[in-house]
């Protein structure tokens, strides 16, 4: 007897490029803080059923990423100054150990890849782009802790910056800051010294200072 090949679910496909495209868009702070969203307007954004739609919400939901009301009200999350404060705190711990974890991984394309992702930071910093500083903010970090090779720690920080994302937008927005950050200039320099020790520092420094605004 002939076997039948299994089609591929269209719903779990589109499931996963909806969560995909949300995830990315909260992260990044192209949504602001408290936005509301529905589950119809969502579904008619991304041309598919409520199926594949409530199953995104529901899972960027246990993820931080939305909150769901008691009446079912969905919206990005509203951060409040001791929430800021925990996740400063998580992130604080968390990276200057990947970071450490990665130093010696980090080899001169590396750095020469974070320098180019950081000169596109200060670009957008210079634009007073709120949404490309966040991602490339984002992208520097996250290409250097891949080299960490911690799956699991990856995993726990990317929960916190998609909690952050609106946040971190809204208020960059809000101070309107002109002049370049120099921290990630000394992450690099401890990065090519093979300094463990400055590394860690240098992004304590940065994850530390650049959240002090969001808890003001």
């Amino acid at each position: 007897m002939p076997i039948t090949p299994r089609l591929a679910d269209p719903n779990a496909a589109a499931h996963e490029r909806i969560y995909r495209s949300l995830r990315q868009q909260v992260m990044h702070g192209e949504m602001a803080p408290g936005q509301a969203l529905t589950l119809r307007g969502l579904a008619a954004q991304f041309g598919v059923s409520m199926t594949p739609v409530r199953e995104t919400v529901r899972r960027l939901a246990a993820e931080g990423a939305f909150t769901i009301s008691s009446s079912g009200r969905i919206s990005t999350p509203e951060l409040t100054p001791e929430r800021i404060e925990e996740l400063a705190s998580i992130r604080a711990l968390l990276e200057p150990e990947m970071a450490s974890r990665a130093l010696p991984r980090a080899h001169f394309a590396l750095i020469d890849r974070l320098a180019a992702i950081n000169s596109l930071n200060q670009e957008a910093v210079m634009n007073q782009n709120a949404v490309a500083y966040v991602r490339t903010n984002l992208e520097f970090h996250r290409t250097l802790y891949l080299r960490a090779q911690t799956p699991a720690m990856l995993a726990m920080i990317e929960t916190v910056w998609l909690q952050l994302g609106p946040t971190m937008r809204a208020v960059y927005q809000k101070i309107q800051r002109r002049e370049l950050p120099q921290h990630h200039r000394h992450i690099l320099a401890a990065l090519r010294a093979g300094d463990e020790p400055g590394l860690r520092l240098a992004v304590r420094t940065d994850v530390t200072q650049g959240l002090r605004h969001l808890g003001a």
